[in-house]
């Protein structure tokens, strides 16, 4: 069975499947710093893994996206303080052109759910 929360015409926030959840894409507020994007976008992350019944512990793989790789060093910064010890997931990261102009951070997860 898959099971799709928030659901619009374009995507879902959430689906579920097999015990696996998959996350859209998670940004930040347009206009912060990549410092502030990116806790904002992790905070997002939580609160969607947690509605899907998972949790930072159970993230599988990640991949980020930054509109310019000069911020990679200062996102990490707060990755590696979001991440839990001993859970980190698969991750990626590369450059790419965001949805606007002001986006300099994207994160999509995969996680185990129960």
């Amino acid at each position: 069975m898959i099971e799709r929360m928030h659901t619009k015409q374009r995507m879902s926030k959430i689906v579920k499947h097999n015990g696996t959840v998959y996350l859209c894409g998670q940004v930040g507020n347009r206009g912060d710093s990549i410092k502030e994007q990116t806790a904002e976008c992790l905070r997002r992350v939580d609160e969607l893994l947690i509605e899907a019944g998972s949790s930072r512990e159970k993230i599988l793989q990640a991949i980020v996206w930054l509109s310019d790789m000069r911020d990679f060093a200062e996102m990490n910064e707060v990755w590696d303080a979001w991440v839990p010890e001993g859970h980190a997931p698969a991750r990626a990261c590369g450059e790419a052109r965001l949805a606007s102009q002001e986006l300099l951070v994207e994160v999509i997860i995969t996680a185990a759910c129960d």
